[in-house]
C-alpha cells in the first residue's frame, strides 16, 4: 500500500491515519455482527479493544485485513483498501492474489498461534517474506534472527513448535508477523489461550512493540495491560463502539452505564 497514493484526501482523512473504519457493517444471514463501528488509529498509537464475548470485537479485526468481507461502511489501511479497487466511485473486488498482495503489509497475530508445526521456528519467520514478498534467504534469515532475539527466543530458532511452551509460541507467531515489515499489527486476544503464569511473557513484547512505535489494534481481556499501553481504549458490545478515548479516563470514569457495567465485572 502506498499512502502517497492513497485515498485519505478523496475521504477527507487526516494523512496521519493507518486504520480508518466509518460505520462498518457486518451480517451473517440474519445475525446483524456489526451495527455501524467507527474508528480512528493514527500511525504509531495503540489501539485496544475491549468488551464482552460476541460483542464484534474479532469481527471488526477480520474486517480490517479483509478476512471477513464488510457489508457495509468505508475501510482504508494506510488510505487504501485492502480487498478492494475504487474504480469512477464503485468498488470493486480484488482477485485472491491481489488481496493477499495488499494483506502482506498487516500482520496478524491469532488465539491459537497458527505456526507451521513441520518447520522450525526459524523457518516459520522466513517461509512468508520469501514466498510472498520474494525476498532472498539470507536476508530473510538475517532478519529473522534479530526478531527471535528482540522477542527472547534466539536460542530456539531450530526448536519446532510442538517443543515450546504457549507462550513461546506465541512470541514466535509475533516475530513472524513482524518478519514481513507490516504497517499495521493486529492482535485477536493474543494471550486467551495461555496459562496465566505465561501471560507477562507475552505482554511484555507486546509492550516493547508499542514503545518502538508500531501500530498495533490489539483486541484483548487484559485490562490492565490496555490501560497502561494503549494510546485509545475502546468498549465494544452489541455491535458498535459504545465509548472510546482516553484508557485512564475510560477505566477510571467512564461515561457510559454500560461500560461501567462492564468494568465492575471484569477488574
Amino acid at each position: 500500500m502506498n499512502a502517497s497514493a492513497g485515498h485519505h484526501a478523496r475521504f477527507g482523512i487526516d494523512p496521519t491515519t493507518m486504520v480508518y473504519a466509518s460505520g462498518i457493517r457486518k451480517s451473517y444471514g440474519n445475525l446483524d455482527v456489526l451495527k455501524g463501528v467507527d474508528l480512528v488509529v493514527p500511525t504509531g498509537s495503540v489501539a485496544c479493544i475491549i468488551g464482552p464475548s460476541g460483542s464484534g470485537k474479532s469481527t471488526f479485526l477480520r474486517c480490517i485485513n479483509h478476512l471477513e468481507e464488510i457489508n457495509g461502511g468505508l475501510m482504508l489501511v494506510d488510505g487504501d483498501f485492502v480487498g478492494y479497487r475504487l474504480e469512477r466511485d464503485r468498488l470493486y473486488e480484488l482477485p485472491p492474489a491481489a488481496i493477499c498482495e495488499r494483506r502482506a503489509d498487516i500482520g496478524m497475530v491469532f488465539q491459537q498461534f497458527n505456526l507451521f508445526p513441520h518447520m522450525t521456528v526459524l523457518e516459520n519467520l522466513v517461509e512468508a517474506p520469501v514466498r510472498v514478498r520474494g525476498e532472498p534467504v539470507k536476508d530473510a534469515t538475517a532478519r529473522a534472527l534479530v526478531l527471535l532475539e528482540r522477542v527472547g527466543l534466539a536460542e530456539k530458532r531450530a526448536a519446532y513448535p510442538r517443543q515450546l511452551s504457549g507462550g513461546q509460541q506465541q512470541r514466535v507467531a509475533i516475530a513472524r508477523a513482524l518478519a514481513m515489515n507490516p504497517k499495521v499489527l493486529l492482535f485477536d486476544e493474543p494471550t486467551s489461550a495461555l496459562d496465566p503464569e505465561l501471560v507477562g511473557e507475552v505482554l511484555e513484547v507486546m509492550k516493547d512493540l508499542a514503545l518502538g512505535g508500531i501500530t498495533m489494534v490489539v483486541v484483548t481481556h487484559e485490562i490492565g495491560f490496555a490501560r497502561e499501553v494503549a494510546d485509545q481504549l475502546v468498549f465494544m458490545d452489541g455491535g458498535v463502539v459504545v465509548e472510546a478515548g482516553d484508557p485512564v479516563e475510560i477505566t477510571t470514569n467512564p461515561r457510559s452505564p454500560r461500560t461501567r457495567e462492564f468494568l465492575a465485572r471484569v477488574l
